[in-house]
């Protein structure tokens, strides 16, 4: 019963990795691992922060931050580096089968691409004229990504004491899930025209930077110690497999990074 329970488990994570349609071996050459050079590391709207604090998980988003600090870059300010924390948590928690996007260090990872070139669009045409943009298009909006993320954050707070007076972080498993099904389905208030920005935007590069950040090689600061990778016991980067081609079983390989050791 106990093999029944754990392959159904696996069945549930496994049936998530699907839908994202995120493929974990073609992770280091998404979208996001492009803005590894280039950083940009004023952020002028920012409040500063010298504590430079990790996340705290919140009453029922599971997780842990742990001690695991490298550093941040983008976020200065402790509250919205939390807020966008617990969000990450929520689209990816932690449960009986491993770590959660906190203990993976998923906001680090989304911490390091906003302040470079992918969080600044470096590399993407930004002029007008801008129109609201269709359905298949996927992102339109005339903001680079991480002004995006900064009203995006700004607007969990809003949604968050609007409908519960109180902030984002703060909220309770639920109530942070209603919130986000909000941005997912569009109905959540930008504050701004629909030309400038959509809430389902918003959550759509929150949960693909979510995914990434947990499957990434830690040497973009997620997926920490590889326990991303061990969840699929996927082998991350081996320089070959001819040990193991003429194995007609399953072979479990300890992951490899990009660089040597853990990260």
């Amino acid at each position: 019963m106990a093999d029944k329970t754990n392959k159904e488990k696996q069945f549930s994570r496994r049936d998530f990795l699907k839908t994202t349609g995120v493929a974990t071996g073609g992770i280091i050459g998404g979208s996001m691992l492009g803005g590894l050079v280039g950083f940009r590391l004023d952020s002028p709207t920012e409040e500063a922060d010298t504590g430079q604090q990790s996340a705290e998980q919140g009453a029922e988003g599971g997780g842990n931050s742990g001690s695991y600090n490298p550093g941040r870059m983008f976020f200065h300010n402790d509250t919205t580096f939390d807020t966008i924390s617990q969000a990450m948590e929520r689209i990816y928690p932690e449960d009986d089968m491993g770590p959660g996007a906190i203990a993976l260090g998923a906001p680090f990872f989304l911490d390091m691409q906003l302040a470079g070139e992918y969080g600044n669009n470096t590399r993407e045409y930004m002029q007008g004229p801008f129109y609201e943009g269709e359905a298949t298009q996927g992102y339109q909006s005339r903001l680079i990504r991480s002004e995006l993320f900064r009203l995006g954050i700004e607007r969990l707070d809003t949604e968050a004491n609007e409908m519960f007076d109180d902030d984002f972080r703060n909220l309770d498993g639920g109530q942070m899930d209603e919130i986000l099904t909000r941005f997912q389905e569009g109905e959540a208030d930008m504050g701004v025209p629909a030309a400038t920005a959509k809430p389902e935007d918003f959550f759509r590069l929150l949960r693909s930077s979510t995914i990434e950040g947990v499957y990434a090689d830690p040497l973009y600061r997620g997926n920490h110690n590889m326990e991303g990778w061990k969840m699929k016991n996927f082998p991350g980067h081996q320089h070959a497999y001819i040990q193991e081609i003429d194995t007609d079983s399953f072979t479990e390989i300890e992951p490899q990074p990009l660089f040597g050791g853990n990260h």
